[in-house]
C-alpha cells in the first residue's frame, strides 16, 4: 500500500495541512510539538480509529474545531485506480466514506487502510495490560478477511464473528447488572461460547502463523535474549473445560461482580525467551525492541498474506532506537520495498548515506513543506 495524499483538518496544532509523500521512506522532522507526530496520527486515526496517544475525545481535536477531519488517498499493489477513504469525528461521533460510499460501521473504515505503527509507547504491547495485544492479534484477523482460509469451517470470518460476541457479552452483562434469573442466561451463554470458541481458534491460528516470523526478526534485534516464543492465553482454562462450561461454572461469580469474568474479551499472550529466566521482567529497551519485532513480524505476515506491505509509520526512531538497531529497521523495511514514514527533531545519522529515495519533508509553523535537505 502506498499513500499518495494526506489531508488533515482539525487536528491537534493543524488547522489545515496536506502531505504528498512518496513511495518509499518518507522522513519528517521538526521542532519538538511542531506537530509531526500528528500527522501519523491522522493515518493512524483511519486505520484503528483511535490514535496511538488515545481516543479522539482526549485531545486530538484542534482548539476552536468542531471536529478532526482525515482524507487518505491510496493505491494498492495491482490495482490501478487509487482507493479513497474519509473521516470525521468529533470525539463523540463519526461519519466516514470509503470510495464515495458512506461507511455505516467503522471497522469497515478501519479495514480498508492498513498501517503499522511504532511510536514511544508501543512498549506498552509487552508490557503493559492484556488490551493492547487483544487489539494486535485482532487487527491483524481483520485484514485476512479477504483470504478463504481466514473463514472457519461454517464459512463464517473473524470479522462478524468478533461483532456477534461483543454484542452477546454486551447484553450478559447487562442482565448480570440488572440481577437478572439464571435463566435469562442460557441464550446468551449460548452464543458467547458459539462464537466465542470460534473467534479463538481464530486467534489461535493467526498467533502460530506468526511464531515463526517473531522469532526471526527477534533473533535480529535483541539476540541476546535467545529464541523468542510465544504463548496463547484464551480467557478460560481451555484445557480443562470448554467456554460453555466455563460460563456455567462462572454464573455465581459473574451475578455477584456483575461482569463476565471469562472468555475471549479476557485473553491475552504473552513473550518468553529461551535465554531469559521464567517471570523476569524485560528491561524498557527490550520491551521496547520485542515490540518492534512484534510490529515487524506482523507487517512480513499481512504481506505475506496479501502481496504487499502495509504503510510503516515509525515516531521518533533516533530517540526510540540506537544507531545499529536504527540501521538493521531501517535495511529491513528499504528492502521489502515498503512505503515507510519516519519522524524525528532531525534526520537520524543513519540515513547520511542513504540520501537517495528518500522524500523529505518539514513541519514548521503548522505547515508542511517538502525540503532537499
Amino acid at each position: 500500500m502506498q499513500v499518495t495524499r494526506l489531508d488533515v483538518r482539525g487536528l491537534r496544532r493543524f488547522e489545515s495541512v496536506s502531505l504528498s509523500p512518496a513511495p518509499g521512506l518518507n522522513l519528517i522532522t521538526g521542532d519538538n510539538g511542531a506537530g509531526k507526530t500528528s500527522l501519523l496520527e491522522a493515518l493512524h486515526l483511519m486505520a484503528y480509529g483511535r490514535s496511538f496517544r488515545g481516543r479522539v475525545r482526549d485531545g486530538l481535536v484542534r482548539t476552536g474545531s468542531e471536529a478532526v477531519e482525515v482524507f487518505v488517498e491510496w493505491r494498492e499493489d495491482g490495482e490501478r485506480r487509487s482507493r479513497k477513504a474519509g473521516l470525521r469525528h468529533t470525539g463523540q461521533d463519526w461519519q466516514g466514506r470509503l470510495d464515495g460510499e458512506n461507511v455505516a460501521q467503522l471497522g469497515d473504515l478501519c479495514a480498508a487502510l492498513a498501517v503499522v505503527s511504532f511510536e514511544p509507547g508501543s512498549h506498552a504491547l509487552v508490557a503493559g495490560g492484556g488490551e493492547p495485544r487483544r487489539r494486535f492479534v485482532d487487527w491483524g484477523l481483520f485484514h485476512v478477511e479477504r483470504d478463504a482460509d481466514s473463514r472457519d469451517a461454517a464459512g463464517e470470518g473473524f470479522l462478524p464473528l468478533w461483532r456477534r460476541y461483543a454484542r452477546a457479552l454486551k447484553q450478559r452483562n447487562a442482565l448480570l447488572k440488572s440481577g437478572a434469573a439464571p435463566s435469562q442466561l442460557d441464550a446468551w451463554d449460548h452464543e458467547l461460547a458459539d462464537t466465542g470458541e470460534r473467534l479463538t481458534r481464530h486467534r489461535q491460528a493467526y498467533l502460530e502463523e506468526l511464531r515463526n516470523r517473531l522469532s526471526e526478526v527477534a533473533a535480529e534485534l535483541v539476540p541476546a535474549l535467545g529464541r523468542a516464543e510465544l504463548e496463547f492465553l484464551p480467557g478460560w482454562r481451555r484445557q480443562e473445560f470448554s467456554l460453555a462450561d466455563a460460563l456455567l461454572l462462572a454464573r455465581d461469580r459473574d451475578h455477584a461482580s456483575g461482569f463476565t469474568s471469562v472468555g475471549p474479551h479476557r485473553a491475552d499472550w504473552r513473550i518468553g525467551y529461551s535465554a531469559r529466566p521464567q517471570g523476569e521482567p524485560l528491561s524498557r529497551g527490550q520491551a521496547k525492541l520485542t515490540a518492534l519485532a512484534c510490529l515487524l513480524s506482523q507487517a512480513e505476515d499481512f504481506a505475506a498474506r496479501r502481496g504487499e506491505w502495509p504503510v510503516v509509520a515509525l515516531d521518533d526512531l533516533a530517540s526510540e532506537l540506537d544507531r545499529g538497531h536504527q540501521a538493521r529497521v531501517l535495511d529491513r523495511l528499504q528492502a521489502s520495498g515498503a512505503q515507510v514514514f519516519i519522524t524525528g527533531t532531525e534526520a537520524p545519522t543513519v540515513l547520511a548515506s542513504r540520501s537517495e529515495g528518500i522524500a523529505r519533508f518539514h513541519v514548521e509553523h503548522e505547515r508542511v513543506s517538502e525540503t532537499l535537505e
